[in-house]
């Protein structure tokens, strides 16, 4: 399982960023366009909803469970879903726990 969790990771960080480069690549850092566009319409607003409660979650889940379960090296777990999201913070957690319980 260790392996299929570290893919997973790799695409996580893979997927969105290769959605996301273009985008800034041809915008650059403005904050303001990409806030309008994050909120262009209500379905936007679902969606993003939705990862931020998914990902507030999965950051509570890390810091308790790797505390639980003595995991090493959970912060990287919990940067990964700060600076990708829960597709990489996800996977990358569950593969330090499973290569803490080996």
């Amino acid at each position: 399982m260790k392996t299929i969790y570290l893919l997973i990771t790799l695409l996580g960080i893979l997927f969105p960023y290769a959605a996301f480069m273009p985008w800034l690549i041809a915008h650059g850092a403005d904050v303001s366009l990409l806030w309008d566009q994050l909120t262009a319409n209500p379905i936007s607003v679902f969606a993003w909803a939705d990862v931020i409660i998914s990902a507030v979650a999965l950051l509570v889940f890390i810091v308790t469970d790797s505390i639980k379960n003595a995991v090493k090296h959970s912060y990287l777990a919990i940067l990964g879903t700060l600076l990708v999201g829960v597709s990489c913070g996800l996977p990358l957690y569950l593969y330090l726990r499973e290569r803490n319980a080996n």
